[in-house]
Order: structure tokens, then C-alpha cells, then sequence
């Protein structure tokens, strides 16, 4: 049966409008970014491939920017050609506003030799355009013997506390008064503000906290290397688990480190209701003049 034509007006405007409401509907949610699921699969994706050597099971954009340990690498080179397995630990922290996916992970090189490895995946159009690395390899023989990386660092897969959640920048901040307590070799008089039960673990062994096993295990007591030239700026922002990655050079301290050779390092600050819970480090002796190579997700307030 054929509508009169005012009726044919009506029900195309209706669809018309239907469609409207649809597309507003779905304005705020844009289907380019990736939700935490979609961040924390394509880790796994790019593990997966690593492992695999082979990076072509990845989406890549056209013009993939690739570092390791802050120099640009041929993707496949470096690490891609050692890495045997993956390790049992993997930690992420997915930063849905920037769209970039951060762990921190174990890779095996051989039956007994590690790579504690920070990696941040910069994620557009559900295609990976950055990948930056920093690759700590771990022997037998190596000062640090990693004891805690078999299973999630304390506190970090912890929800933050109902009403403990804080802003982007008021988390930003608190991290940032780790390095500011390094730069003048204290904590207190960084007013870098530790909950009691503080954490930290570098490269896998315990540094404060429970099981520290140390006459300086709460953060306050220890005894801390002045850094006057270290340099931070932010990594990663997880929000809704409550960690902010910093990526710091601790720059010129003598030959503490190697000579000619400055401390550099990916660290995950577990941070709610004002205060620092829990430290997770992976870091590297390298020149003291690397950069980044990067630029910081969000200002550094000065």
C-alpha cells in the first residue's frame, strides 16, 4: 500500500532524527581509542610478536617510531633477536587519556638469563605508532637478584579505596616529590609523602617494606645518594588503577653508577589519598647525558 506523501515526510524525518540521537548517543565514547581492555591487549599482542620475532603480527602504523634504551632501533633489532620467552611477571598501567600502554615485564634470554623490560605502547586509531623500550638484562651474576618479579608487586593490583581517588595533577604532583626528595637527598625535607606501610622494589629485590630485611626498610631512614641534576617528567598516568610512571635520569653523581654513567629508569608510583603506597623500578646504568627521546604525557610543574 503506497503512504500519502506527508506520511512519507513524517517517517523519513523520524528516521532521520533517529539516526541524530544514535550518532549524539555516541559522541562521547569515540570508537578510535581504546578502552583498558583494548590498551592492556595490545601488550599482549606486542609481547606475543616480540616473543615470535615477528612484528608483523602487530598493527602498525605507516611510520612506527621504535626506541631501546632512548636511541631509535630498527624494529627487530635489539631485544627482538635475543628474547627467548616471556617471564611470569607482567605489571600494566593503561593511560586511556593518552592512549598509551605501559608494563613492566620479565623476558628471558636463554634458560637462565632476564630482561627486566619497561615498555609504553602510544596507541592512535587502534594502530601502534611509538614503541619505547628501556631493557635491563639480568645474569646470574648481576648485583640485583630479582626475588619478587614471579607475581604482582604488593599493593599495585590493588582498587584504590572508595573516595581515595585523586586527580590526574594531584597525582602527577605526588609523584613527582620522590625526585624533588632525591635532589636534596631527603625524603622529609622533600615532603615526599609515604603512607607507613610504604613499598619499593628496583629490579626485582625489596628496597622497603615488608620482607625488606634491611635496618632502613621504612622510606623515611634510609640513607638517600644526593642527585642534584636528576630530571623527570611523566610517562604514563593510570587513573583508574591509581599509578603514575615516571621516567627519571638521576644524573651526575660521580661514578656511582659506572663511570660516565648516570641511573635511568621507568618507576610505577602506586599513589592514592595523598601518599605514595607502593615503588616499582626497573633501571639501567647508561651515559649520563641520555634523554628521554620522548616528550613527558603531561607538564611538569615547575
Amino acid at each position: 500500500m503506497l503512504l500519502p506523501s506527508h506520511a512519507l515526510k513524517a517517517k523519513a524525518l523520524f528516521a532521520t532524527g533517529l539516526l541524530t540521537l544514535l550518532g549524539l548517543s555516541a559522541a562521547p565514547v569515540s570508537a578510535a581509542d581504546c578502552d583498558r581492555t583494548c590498551l592492556s591487549g595490545m601488550l599482549t599482542r606486542y609481547v606475543d610478536a616480540l616473543v615470535a620475532h615477528d612484528a608483523s603480527k602487530l598493527p602498525l602504523a605507516e611510520n612506527v617510531k621504535y626506541t631501546e634504551d632512548s636511541k631509535a632501533v630498527k624494529l627487530g633489532e635489539g631485544i627482538w633477536k635475543s628474547v627467548t620467552a616471556k617471564g611470569s611477571f607482567r605489571q600494566d598501567y593503561l593511560d586511556l587519556k593518552k592512549q598509551v600502554a605501559a608494563a613492566h615485564l620479565v623476558l628471558m634470554e636463554g634458560d637462565k638469563n632476564q630482561a627486566q623490560y619497561s615498555v609504553l605502547l602510544y596507541i592512535k586509531d587502534n594502530k601502534i605508532t611509538g614503541i619505547e623500550t628501556l631493557v635491563n638484562h639480568v645474569t646470574p651474576e648481576s648485583r640485583f637478584q630479582p626475588k619478587e618479579l614471579g607475581a604482582p608487586i604488593h599493593g599495585f593490583p590493588d582498587p584504590v579505596p572508595a573516595g581515595k581517588k585523586m586527580s590526574r595533577e594531584d597525582m602527577i604532583k605526588t609523584a613527582l616529590t620522590y625526585p624533588a626528595g632525591l635532589r636534596i637527598g631527603s625524603f622529609i625535607d622533600g615532603d615526599t609523602p609515604f603512607a607507613k606501610e610504604a613499598y619499593r622494589v628496583e629490579n626485582g629485590a625489596i628496597m622497603a617494606g615488608v620482607g625488606c630485611g634491611r635496618g632502613d626498610c621504612n622510606m623515611y631512614a634510609q640513607n638517600l645518594m644526593v642527585n642534584p641534576s636528576i630530571i623527570a617528567n611523566v610517562a604514563a598516568v593510570d587513573e583508574e588503577n591509581g599509578v603514575v610512571v615516571l621516567w627519571m635520569n638521576f644524573g651526575h653523581t660521580g661514578n656511582s653508577y659506572g663511570e660516565g654513567n648516570s641511573l635511568v629508569t621507568f618507576e610505577a608510583f602506586k599513589v592514592w589519598g595523598g601518599e605514595i603506597h607502593s615503588v616499582n623500578a626497573f633501571f639501567k646504568g647508561l651515559p649520563i647525558g641520555t634523554s628521554r627521546f620522548w616528550p613527558t604525557s603531561d607538564r611538569v610543574p615547575k
